[in-house]
C-alpha cells in the first residue's frame, strides 16, 4: 500500500504545495523561503526516511508566521492523509537525541486526538535572525492537522540552534518509529478500534 500524500494550500497569505512519502529514503527537496526552516525540515526528513518536498511563498515582508505555521499545517494534513486508518503501524513513537550540550526528547501518539505539549527554553529569541516562538506555532499547526498527540522537551542546551536541531530530529525519529508497520499488528492499534 502507497504512504504519501500531496497537499496544496492556498490562502491571501500563502501558497503552499507538500508532499511526503512516509516510505522514503529521507529525501529532501525545500523551498520554503526561509533557510532556518528548510535546514530543519530536511532534519525531520532525514532522520525520519521521508520524503520530503515542500515548495512554499508567505507574506514574508511582514514575518514568517504565516508561512511557518501554513507549512505546519500542510505537515500535518499530509500525515493524516499518508497513514490512512493506521492499521498495523506501532502508532507510539519517541526519541532522544543530543547534540553537543543539547537534548532533546519527542514522544507522539497518533491517536487521533491533536495535542501539543512542549516545554523549551531558549537562551536567544533568535537563530539566524529566525524568530523561535514560531517553532512551537510550527509543531502546533501539525500537532491539531495530523491529529497527533506531540510531547517536546528540550532537556538541556545552551546554543538555540543545538535545541532546535535536536528537536526536529527527535521528531523525524519519533515519527518514523510510530509510522513502522508492526508485523504483530493486524488491525487498528487501540482497543476501542479505530483511532
Amino acid at each position: 500500500m502507497s504512504r504519501n500524500a500531496s497537499i496544496e494550500r492556498s490562502t491571501k497569505e500563502t501558497s503552499i504545495r507538500l508532499s511526503l512519502d512516509l516510505d522514503g529514503t529521507g529525501k529532501a527537496e525545500l523551498n520554503s523561503s526561509i533557510p532556518f526552516l528548510d535546514h530543519m525540515l530536511e532534519q525531520i526528513a532525514r532522520h525520519g526516511l521521508i520524503d520530503l518536498s515542500v515548495d512554499a511563498k508567505g507574506d514574508r515582508e511582514i514575518d514568517d508566521h504565516h508561512t511557518v505555521e501554513d507549512i505546519g499545517i500542510c505537515l500535518g494534513e499530509a500525515l493524516r492523509d499518508a497513514i490512512g486508518d493506521k492499521a498495523g503501524i506501532i502508532r507510539y513513537g519517541h526519541a532522544y537525541v543530543p547534540l553537543d550540550e543539547a537534548l532533546s526528547r519527542v514522544v507522539l501518539d497518533f491517536s487521533g486526538r491533536p495535542g501539543l505539549d512542549y516545554h523549551i527554553d531558549f537562551p536567544k529569541e533568535t537563530v539566524g535572525g529566525f524568530d523561535i516562538d514560531l517553532f512551537k506555532e510550527f509543531f502546533q499547526a501539525v500537532s491539531n492537522h495530523g491529529r497527533i498527540t506531540l510531547h517536546i522537551d528540550a532537556i538541556r542546551g545552551d546554543n538555540n540552534h543545538h535545541i532546535i536541531e535536536t528537536v526536529f530530529k527527535a521528531f523525524g525519529r519519533a515519527l518514523r518509529m510510530a509510522v513502522e508497520s508492526d508485523p504483530r499488528q493486524s488491525g487498528i492499534p487501540s482497543t476501542k478500534g479505530a483511532l
